[in-house]
């Protein structure tokens, strides 16, 4: 499967750093390959991938799938709390 990005996904890589928080293309590869939890409504028609940053946050990948590639929209760090329910 093809993993693209979109122009804004691609810059979010420096705006992120810019902030202090270095995430890697291997890493949201990572998730979309090995999701902890999978969003299929929140975005719908795209779906939501999170994995695991540490401790207290995770990283969610909003993408859209088609039968021959995946492409990766928008991702974001958030607070674990936030988005996963006990």
């Amino acid at each position: 499967m093809q993993i693209r990005f979109t122009k804004h996904a691609d810059d979010k890589f420096a705006v992120l750093a810019r902030h202090g928080m270095r995430i890697s293309k291997s890493l949201v590869i990572g998730i979309l390959e090995k999701p902890g939890i999978l969003d299929f409504v929140s975005k719908y028609p795209m779906v939501i991938a999170q994995g695991q940053l540490d401790k207290y946050r995770v990283l969610r990948v909003v993408y859209r799938r088609t039968r021959e590639s995946c492409l990766v929209v928008t991702f974001y760090p958030g607070k674990k709390s936030q988005y996963e329910k006990n």
